[in-house]
C-alpha cells in the first residue's frame, strides 16, 4: 500500500460523517448499513458475513484492499468499498431519498420490523413510504394467484376484512389478483396494509394498481430493499418473498398455481418458522392446486379467521381489537324471493340474468328488484355481461 493511502481513506471517511449527508432521522450505523446495500454484486447473505466477521458495517468499510482480499467477494466489489464509492453513492442516495419523502431504515434501527429482524438473511436497510408505525403491528400475509377467480377475490377480501377489523396489519405484493384485493379488503375496513415491491419503492408496478398504492401510503405502507428507482426484475420477486413471509407472524396462501410465486412464499414462510395456512379449493381448479397441495403436505386449512387466530400467540391477541358486531349486510333480513336467488347463486361461478329468470320464475322486473336489493345488501354482484355470482360470507 502507498504511503499515506490509509490516512486518506480515513479522511474520506470521516468526511462524510462531518458533512450534512446524514439526516436526523438517520445515524452512522444505518448509513453504512446503506452505503454496503449498495455495493454491487455483494447481496444480503454475504454483507451480514462480512459484518459478523469485521464486528460492524463501519469497521467493511474501512477494509484496505488487502484486508478485503481475505473475504470470497468480488473484485468489483472490493474496488467500490476501498475507493470510497460505496459511501459515495450511499450519499447521492439519501439525498434523493429526502426529495421523494422516502425513509430509509437499517436492520439496526429500533424502528426496523422486530419479526424481520429475526429471519434468517433481513434485507439491510428499507426505503419506506407511508406510516412506519404499522410495521410494528401484529401482521398476517395474505398472497395468491394474479390471475385468481371470483371465489378466491371474495375470499381474500373477506378474510383481510375481518382480521383488518381486529387490529391485524394485512402484508402482501400490490401484484394484480389476490394481492391486490387483500389489499383493498384491509383498506375498505379501515385497517392498515403494507405492500412489499419487488422494485423501488417508488416504482409502481403494477401500473394498473397506482390508485391502491397511493391508498396503502395513506393508510399503511409501502416498503422495499431495493433502491430507489430500480426496476421490478423478474429475479426481485423470490427475493421480496422473503420479506412478506418474514414481516408476519403467518402466512395465507389464497390461490396458487402449480408454479405460482405465492408457493414461493410458502416455503419461506416454513424456513422462517412461521405458521402457514392455505384455503381449500375446487380441485378442478387450476388455481386451488397450489392450496391443496399445501394441505396434503402439512399446511393448517383455512376455513374462517377463527383457524388463524387460533395459532397466534397469546400475546399477541391481547394486542387485537374486539371483532365487529357484524359484517355489512349480515344482520339484514331476506325476504322470500331474496333467498331464492342468493341459493340458486355460487360464489365461484356465474349465471346469467336470463338463467335466473328461467330457475326463478319471477318477472323480468320483480327480478331486478330483488337483484338491486341484494347488491345493495353486499350479498352478490353484478359481473359484465349481465352476470351474477355469490359473494363469500
Amino acid at each position: 500500500m502507498e504511503p499515506g493511502t490509509s490516512a486518506k481513506r480515513a479522511g474520506i471517511f470521516r468526511s462524510f460523517f462531518n458533512s450534512n449527508v446524514i439526516d436526523s432521522e438517520m445515524d452512522e450505523e444505518a448509513y453504512h448499513c446503506l452505503a454496503l446495500s449498495l455495493v454491487p454484486g455483494l447481496g444480503t447473505r454475504r454483507i451480514h458475513s462480512l459484518v459478523k466477521a469485521c464486528g460492524s458495517p463501519a469497521n467493511v468499510l474501512r477494509l484496505s484492499p488487502a484486508q478485503l482480499a481475505r473475504f470470497p467477494i468480488s473484485e468489483e466489489a472490493r474496488a467500490y468499498i476501498a475507493s470510497g464509492c460505496a459511501l459515495r453513492a450511499g450519499e447521492e442516495v439519501v439525498g434523493q431519498a429526502e426529495k421523494q419523502g422516502i425513509r430509509i431504515l437499517s436492520v439496526l434501527d429500533d424502528e426496523y420490523p422486530h419479526q424481520l429482524k429475526e429471519i434468517f438473511d433481513p434485507p439491510l436497510v428499507l426505503y419506506c413510504l407511508g406510516n412506519l408505525s404499522v410495521l410494528r403491528r401484529p401482521a398476517i400475509a395474505v398472497v395468491g394467484s394474479r390471475r385468481c377467480s371470483l371465489y378466491g377475490k371474495d375470499v381474500a377480501e373477506k378474510i383481510t376484512r375481518e382480521l383488518s377489523s381486529l387490529g391485524i396489519c394485512i402484508v402482501s405484493g400490490l401484484a394484480r389478483g389476490i394481492d391486490a384485493q387483500a389489499h383493498r379488503g384491509a383498506l375498505e375496513s379501515g385497517g392498515t396494509s403494507v405492500a412489499v415491491l419487488g422494485s423501488g419503492v417508488d416504482v409502481i408496478y403494477p401500473r394498473e394498481n397506482r390508485r391502491l398504492y397511493h391508498r396503502i401510503c395513506e393508510q399503511g405502507c409501502v416498503i422495499s430493499e431495493f433502491m430507489c428507482g430500480s426496476f421490478p426484475a423478474p429475479q426481485n420477486f423470490p427475493i421480496r418473498n422473503r420479506v412478506i413471509s418474514g414481516l408476519c407472524y403467518g402466512t395465507v396462501i389464497v390461490e396458487a398455481a402449480e408454479l405460482s410465486g405465492s408457493l414461493i412464499t410458502a416455503r419461506l414462510t416454513l424456513e422462517q418458522d412461521r405458521e402457514l395456512w392455505a384455503v381449500p379449493g375446487n380441485i378442478t381448479s387450476p388455481g386451488s392446486y397450489g392450496p391443496n397441495a399445501l394441505i396434503k403436505q402439512g399446511a393448517k386449512i383455512l376455513r374462517d379467521i377463527q383457524d388463524v387466530l387460533e395459532e397466534l400467540p397469546p400475546y399477541v391477541l391481547d394486542l387485537l381489537s374486539e371483532p365487529q358486531a357484524s359484517l355489512p349486510g349480515s344482520a339484514e333480513s331476506l325476504t322470500r324471493d331474496e333467498e331464492k336467488i342468493v341459493t340458486l347463486l355460487a360464489s365461484d361461478a356465474s349465471l346469467h340474468i336470463d338463467q335466473l329468470l328461467n330457475r326463478s320464475e319471477l318477472s323480468l322486473p320483480k327480478l331486478n328488484e330483488v337483484l338491486l336489493q341484494l347488491e345493495m345488501k353486499g350479498l352478490i354482484r353484478q359481473l359484465p355481461g349481465r352476470q351474477f355470482s355469490r359473494k363469500v360470507r
